[in-house]
């Protein structure tokens, strides 16, 4: 638990506003502490469902946390990579908003596990011309199942470059965290990454439109937001603002994988 910020998407940080602001478990900026054993034993558990029912489902590791934390002790990640080698038929979702260090501190734990897969945090074309030329060294370097590139919350207009294109694209807007309120994003922001995608034959998956949504996605009361082109956003609150894109829901996951996801 715990983490330092990095980047814009930093501010609304879920798990600072969770563990630090609300339960005072850590300090975000702060020493990292390690979640409890049984936290460290629910993979044992999801493992043997899997066998049982045939499947791999999708573990997003160190929720919190980031994962390639430089300021985490080594040795946590050795023994996060060790639970990873020991269930194999889990699909571990590593995402980081620090990519450049996905190769040092890999090796420096055994080597990425085998039912890895990489992931980073790209809210803006700063970040994307910065994240994803690292996430794709890191691929070259360490082998993982897939790449995939979190556009969450996505704060401006994002172009990928072919060759950095991750296989697996995710988007979804900001959600209020504690005194942090969520900035809006551009309806256009979102299909462009899923146009992207489409012309790449990366799957495309929209996690959720957050507190704004396009007023004409959904109906309802809310103060708006028009961006300089007239595009306008309407504050509806997340439970109603939906998870559509032109009024279709994007679930795609990676093809070998089923979509069951568990939490640790």
């Amino acid at each position: 638990m715990g983490c330092t910020k990095v980047s814009p998407a930093c501010d609304g940080c879920y798990a600072e506003a969770l563990m630090d602001k609300r339960y005072g478990k850590v300090q975000w900026g702060g020493e990292r502490k390690r979640t409890g054993a049984s936290t460290w034993h629910d993979p044992v558990r999801w493992q043997r469902h899997a066998e049982k029912d045939g499947d791999r489902p999708f573990v997003f590791c160190a929720s919190l946390a980031d994962i390639f934390d430089n300021q985490v002790p080594p040795e946590w990640r050795a023994d996060a990579f060790a639970v990873m080698r020991a269930t194999p038929s889990l699909v571990y979702l590593l995402l980081t908003k620090r990519p450049q260090n996905i190769v040092k501190l890999s090796d420096a734990a055994g080597g990425l596990p085998a039912n890895a897969a990489l992931g980073t945090t790209v809210e803006d074309q700063k970040r994307a011309d910065i994240n994803l030329p690292a996430l794709e060294g890191a691929r070259i370097e360490t082998n993982p199942l897939f790449t995939f590139g979190s556009f969450e919350p996505l704060l401006g207009p994002v172009i990928i470059p072919p060759a950095f294109m991750p296989d697996w694209i995710i988007t979804g807007g900001e959600t209020d965290q504690g005194g942090h309120k969520a900035r809006p994003t551009h309806p256009d922001w979102f299909r462009d990454l899923r146009d992207q995608a489409a012309a790449a034959g990366s799957a495309y998956h929209h996690k959720q439109n957050g507190e704004w949504v396009s007023v004409s996605e959904v109906a309802g009361p809310g103060a708006h937001y028009t961006f300089p082109d007239g595009a306008t956003v309407r504050r509806i609150g997340k439970k109603l603002s939906g998870r559509t894109v032109d009024g279709i829901e994007h679930n795609a996951f990676p093809t070998f994988a089923n979509m069951e996801t568990h939490h640790a």
